[in-house]
């Protein structure tokens, strides 16, 4: 089973750098070129500077010497400062629901998480793919830093409900930090020492969060980075009966107690041509009911909410002939799903895998080559399409991948296709950094 611990974490300290909301960040794999510089001309101490450092032109790899010695410029200074005492940190995000009016709260904790390999019977269980140039560059990073900049998001069902009440009672009192971060979320965390008034609460949560396997929602190559990095702290032969290196930090979010918000990713198929398309349009009934819409805006307010379950084999397509809202007969695909388990075989985006290579012929070597695009907002699907933007010629919109379905993938010991999920909103970087040290 997990194995779970407080730690000491590094944290901006507020009489140094002012207002915290100026130095923290978005994780570094949905910040672009624009929002980097502007991150950067925000505050001289912003985390962007550890989490994607700069490249001034020099040697390739100087951009992690320079977050090494930016780190350790920091601590010596007192920018960041180290916990007295090993804690939990609470974790609460309140933001509106994308799509819809509604306002939603998730609350967790960070800790350190024991790796494990992901091999069958592990208390860790992925759900996606990963990419190695990612996993280079968190590698390269972590090795020069020696820290966790940003969290693994991980998930677990505490069906008792203990955990949701003592995140509840921590919430109820003053946080150690209160952020609105650029999107209109807010942010707040608490430092909970595990000795203490509180340690009693500290307890029920490491206690919850470890009783089953946690599936990795976020973070998938950061986590399989760390692994990487333990094994070569190992070979040094450092002599540590328990070292830090082994350990990983963790948002850790329950899933029975609270509705936590998973985005769906569109997919643009390019390079079809005319006659692609009116294959594709006269085909679909090969595998779909079709019902027709009238125009773009009616198939816009079909996909526009997330609250929507998904899961029942729902797609939008759109094309420049036009468009319709899909639904899968499950039957027609069953000679087609042949690798992986049931929960695998009725994910929306593995019918729509199955779907673009029967129709459209996009296999995963035409993925590779860049025959899709990906977007989470509707309308920007649709304008790729009605603009022929680098070859669009359809979209497809889908509904949003239950988190229950994700779990039950990764309980398989199968991982889903990339971009099936999106966990909105992030974890910010900088609220609290993982040293690898005791």
């Amino acid at each position: 089973m997990p194995e779970i611990r407080a730690f000491r974490a590094l944290r901006f300290d507020p009489s140094k750098v002012g207002d915290l909301s100026r130095v923290i960040c978005p994780p570094y794999d949905v910040i672009g070129p624009d929002l980097h510089q502007a991150l950067l001309a925000r505050h001289p101490a912003n985390a962007v500077r550890l989490d994607l450092p700069e490249n001034h032109g020099g040697e390739a790899d100087e951009r992690y010497r320079t977050a090494a010695r930016t780190l350790s410029a920091w601590r010596m200074n007192g920018t960041l400062l180290k916990d007295g005492l090993p804690s939990i940190y609470a974790y609460e995000q309140t933001y509106r629901v994308p799509g819809s009016d509604k306002t939603r709260t998730q609350r967790g904790f960070f800790g350190r998480l024991f790796l494990e390999d992901l091999i069958p019977g592990s208390g860790v269980l992925p759900h996606e793919k990963t990419l190695s140039a990612p996993k280079e560059d968190r590698y390269k990073l972590l090795r020069a830093t020696g820290v966790n900049t940003s969290p693994v998001v991980g998930l677990f069902a505490d069906p008792s409900g203990e955990s949701i009440k003592a995140l509840t009672e921590i919430a109820a009192t003053k946080p150690d930090l209160d952020v609105v971060d650029d999107d209109g979320v807010r942010h707040r965390l608490w430092a909970v020492a595990e000795e203490g008034p509180r340690e009693g609460l500290v307890t029920s949560l490491l206690e919850a969060a470890g009783r089953d396997p946690i599936t990795i929602a976020d973070g998938h190559h950061r986590y399989e980075t760390a692994l990487r990095y333990r094994d070569e702290r190992r070979s040094n032969k450092t002599g540590e009966s328990d070292p830090s290196a082994d350990y990983v930090m963790m948002l850790l979010l329950e899933t029975t107690g609270q509705k936590l918000t998973v985005l769906p990713t569109h997919r643009i198929v390019r390079g079809l041509g005319d006659e692609g398309v009116a294959d594709l349009i006269a085909h679909a009934r090969w595998l779909f009911d079709v019902k027709p819409v009238e125009n773009r805006t009616e198939l816009e307010a079909a996909f526009a909410s997330i609250e929507v379950d998904g899961g029942a084999g729902r797609f939008g397509l759109w094309t420049r002939q036009g468009g319709a809202v899909l639904v899968a007969r499950l039957n027609e695909f069953a000679l087609s799903l042949k690798e992986g388990g049931p929960a695998l075989h009725r994910l929306d985006v593995t019918l729509l895998q199955v779907a673009l290579n029967r129709l459209c012929g996009i296999d995963p070597a035409a993925i590779a080559a860049g025959r899709l695009a990906y977007t989470k907002s509707v309308s920007e699907a649709l304008d790729w399409v009605d603009a022929a933007r680098d070859g669009a010629d359809a979209a497809f919109l889908l509904d949003p991948t239950p988190v229950a379905e994700i779990s039950a993938v990764a309980a398989e010991g199968d991982v889903m296709p990339q971009k099936s999920t999106y966990f909105y909103p992030k974890a910010l970087t900088g609220l609290i950094i993982n040293p690898h040290e005791w």
